[in-house]
């Protein structure tokens, strides 16, 4: 019986110093996002990367030959995309279904997923080289590269910088700054500065925007 007892002992051990390890991985994730979106910002200071306004932007395509690329996941993108620009998405959904995942992902619906509408993320692994299948020509083709809020974006020009890319340019703000003029022709069922917009925040946007309409 003792036996048992401490097999199951040694059991519960080697469960908990995995999920030990697992939040240790996940806490040394956030800090490596913490720091390649600061490297990003190194990068725009320095001046190795070109900040663009959303004013700007449809200029820049159009005269100076940028192309722009979406690195938003596919569920904001569906809402609302600017005409003719490329798509590698920086973030994907987690499929897995592992009871700690499980776990976390019940937490982030909670905190973040009821109110944002936002699924719960794992970085693009590969999302580097998918760009360099779209856009090979890494020292002439002018980057433009944009997201909801400008912070993925950070990350997007930090790796592809890493990758050699050498005529980068980050969409300050994000799409959420654009206006309806900002670019040539936007498709979608919504407004490109609310595709970043879902759960029960996109409902009290609905109600604002109807409050507005009546106001005038």
């Amino acid at each position: 019986m003792a036996l048992i007892q401490l097999i199951q002992l040694q059991s519960s051990i080697l469960k908990y110093n995995k999920q030990c390890f697992q939040i240790s991985s996940q806490r040394s994730t956030i800090l490596r996002i913490n720091a390649v979106s600061l490297n990003g910002q190194q990068l725009i200071q320095s001046g190795k990367v070109r900040p663009i306004l959303p004013k700007e932007s449809g200029t820049a395509m159009e005269d100076e030959g940028y192309i722009l690329l979406d690195i938003r996941p596919e569920w904001e993108r569906e809402k609302a995309c600017v005409s003719g620009s490329l798509h590698v998405p920086l973030f994907l959904k987690d499929m897995d279904n592992s009871p700690i995942t499980l776990l976390k992902k019940w937490v982030h619906f909670g905190y973040i997923g009821a109110w944002t509408g936002q699924n719960f993320t794992m970085i693009n692994d590969e999302f580097v080289k998918q760009v360099e299948q779209k856009i090979p020509d890494k020292d002439n083709a002018k980057v433009l590269v944009a997201c909801g809020e400008g912070l993925r974006s950070l990350m997007a020009i930090s790796k592809l910088h890493e990758g050699d890319y050498r005529n980068l340019a980050w969409l300050a703000g994000g799409f959420n700054r654009a206006s309806d003029s900002d670019f040539p022709a936007v498709e979608g069922p919504e407004k490109l500065q609310y595709a970043t917009i879902g759960g029960a925040s996109y409902y009290f946007l609905q109600l604002l925007i109807l409050l507005r309409a009546v106001g005038k």
